[in-house]
């Protein structure tokens, strides 16, 4: 088959519940030229050496033949230095390291609880499903709280953010109606950001978007259209990718019961099972849109100025140039090293809290779940083949044994 035939396989929905066997053949082919003069990079060497190539940039505008325009600038992981150093510090200094370095681990008590409360709640019967049970609202409870988004409002975000998720990278369909329906979304999104944003303003609390509004040093004050963007950003790549990641490692660790067993015993097992999980089954599957600024030439292949670059992490991190039996899930490797988070300088921004949230969450289900087993394998599985994972995943299982720290 034609390696390009192959790519477009991958985004076909029907290939949705297994890519992997087409990313191995998208391998033997590294660096792919589409018809439409965008290249497509699959291995892992590659991949790595892009991520840290300053001639790489994450400003998908600056391409020969750039995407439709969107209703707002782009936030920061759609930048570049300086500006992408700029508004990166300015939403970091909130979350995590230098300013905030115990942010995530303060949170550590109450994810556990929250996740308690979640898990009592399917205890009175014998099926859930994991993604409308727990991972869904584990992680929709945490950024709301974080960013100080009322929990109330979920209904509110969580249309307009699945579209945007919907709509990203490749897709099936007609391209202006895609286009038309992300441009709706991000607009109904920005606008109640924008007046969540200066009701923070008028009254600040001790939430991350109190301090995007209030805040000014060195570097300045974010603007009003910034405090948008990167509070988008963070409401969904806060609980999106995170949905993924607990819904694709519990649909991993069922399909390996024995590792649920393991995970009851070895409770420390969960860090390396995580690690594992984003390499094996990632939530995000392609960085797309990537722009070369010059003349680049990786794998024999000269990638031309002005030239679209799709990254396929997932591919990468199944290479088997880089690990031993790629399509094996082995928590016991002795080496994990994945694109989960990507790389670089745009590493994911909030990858300490997603790992947390994942071991938290997989670690109490395989507690507490008694016996637990797929109703149906593959799952239906959600339309984006770039933030990949389940639309629903349903268990059942003989009973919930009680929460025990």
């Amino acid at each position: 088959m034609e390696p390009a035939r192959i790519y477009e396989q991958i985004h076909q929905f029907a290939n949705r519940a297994d890519p992997y066997p087409l990313y191995a053949e998208l391998r033997k082919t590294p660096v792919l030229k589409l018809e439409d003069g965008s290249y497509v990079v699959s291995t892992y060497n590659e991949i790595v050496s892009l991520l840290h190539d300053p001639r790489i940039s994450s400003d998908k505008r600056k391409a020969d033949n750039p995407p439709p325009k969107e209703p707002l600038p782009p936030a920061f992981i759609g930048t570049d230095p300086p500006e992408h150093d700029r508004l990166r510090a300015l939403a970091m200094r909130h979350f995590g390291p230098p300013h905030a370095p115990r942010t995530v681990e303060n949170m550590r008590g109450e994810l556990h609880e929250i996740v308690k409360e979640l898990i009592d709640g399917i205890a009175d019967r014998t099926q859930a499903d994991i993604v409308d049970d727990v991972a869904y609202p584990f992680p929709v409870t945490v950024i709301c709280h974080l960013l100080g988004v009322p929990r109330e409002d979920e209904p509110k975000f969580h249309k307009w953010a699945e579209e945007i998720v919907e709509t990203l990278g490749v897709g099936e369909g007609d391209v202006e109606e895609r286009a038309k329906r992300r441009h709706e979304a991000i607009l109904a999104l920005a606008t109640y950001l924008g007046e969540l944003a200066q009701t923070h303003r008028q009254n600040p609390g001790n939430d991350v978007l109190s301090g995007l509004v209030t805040y000014e040093g060195p570097d300045g004050a974010l603007s009003d259209v910034e405090v948008i963007t990167t509070a988008t950003l963070l409401l969904i790549a806060g609980h999106e990718t995170t949905v993924n990641l607990i819904t694709n490692g519990m649909l991993t660790l069922l399909r390996n019961p024995e590792l649920i067993e393991r995970l009851r015993n070895e409770p420390d097992l969960v860090i390396h099972t995580v690690e594992e999980l984003l390499r094996f089954e990632p939530p995000v599957q392609f960085l797309p849109q990537r722009v070369a600024l010059d003349d680049i030439t990786i794998a024999g292949v000269t990638i031309p100025k002005g030239s679209s670059i799709a990254l396929a992490l997932a591919s990468g991190s199944r290479d088997p140039a880089h690990v031993h039996d790629p399509d094996r899930f082995d928590p016991d490797r002795p080496y994990i090293q994945h694109l989960g988070f990507g790389g670089g300088i745009h590493h994911c921004f909030g990858a300490p809290l997603a790992r947390l949230e994942a071991q938290v969450a997989l670690r109490e289900l395989a507690k507490r779940l008694v016996n637990p087993r797929l109703v149906a394998d593959p799952p239906p599985y959600r339309p984006s083949s770039t933030l990949r994972g389940p639309r629903h995943l349903a268990i059942e299982y003989d009973r919930v044994l009680p929460y025990q720290p």
